[in-house]
């Protein structure tokens, strides 16, 4: 009498786990399912651009290549009425090229490119047009540095020693103003923090987003 009792209790407490179980399983299935749906992957195209402010300074007399740089987006991305990357994600990327000005030849030229977005918990791979710029030239000014010495040169020449003088002086005057020039680096690209930047994807980028 006592082993039926149990066995029925037994078979009771098992039915009762198995119910269970079932119910853990559908309401695993459930929420996974519901969880699915309420994200769905959109797909920026190539081309969009991307608006970002510098968080980072660069320079090209002062930053090196693979330094790490670090901006977020000011403008939200928008495909199809769909806000995919909200205004302040995170964007990083790198220093390409940081050519210092010469003092002879060649200006300063910075290059930059992104390569990493995150947005919320997701971080994605990017892939953008490298950014890029070089410094202004200086020869306006060169020739004014130059030009200025000479004739002051002249003007002291032909005082000691009339117009073979003014030549003399003129001469020596423009070499002084060479000399300058020579011995001054010209400018170079700067980027402060807070810096506004262009940049476009070069492929696109596919991101999950709540439906």
């Amino acid at each position: 009498m006592h082993s039926h009792r149990w066995t029925r209790l037994a078979l009771t407490a098992a039915l009762i786990a198995t119910a269970a179980l079932t119910v853990t399983q559908t309401a695993g299935v459930t929420a996974a399912a519901a969880t699915a749906r309420a994200e769905r992957e959109v797909t920026i195209p190539a081309g969009t651009q991307l608006r970002l402010r510098l968080e980072t300074s660069h320079g090209s007399n002062t930053s090196r290549a693979e330094d790490r740089v670090q901006a977020h987006l000011v403008n939200p991305v928008v495909v199809n009425g769909v806000t995919v990357l909200p205004s302040n994600a995170d964007v990083t990327g790198h220093v390409t090229v940081a050519r210092p000005s010469a003092k002879v030849k060649g200006r300063g030229y910075l290059a930059l490119r992104f390569t990493d977005v995150r947005s919320d918990a997701d971080s994605y791979r990017i892939a953008t047009r490298t950014w890029g710029r070089e410094a202004r030239g200086t020869k306006k000014r060169d020739a004014v540095k130059i030009a200025v010495p000479g004739a002051v040169g002249g003007v002291v020449g032909a005082i000691v020693g009339g117009k073979k003088g003014a030549a003399i002086g003129t001469g020596a005057g423009a070499g002084a103003g060479t000399a300058v020039v020579l011995s001054t680096a010209g400018e170079n690209v700067r980027l402060p923090r807070g810096s506004i930047l262009l940049v476009r994807l070069t492929a696109p980028l596919t991101v999950r987003v709540s439906s």
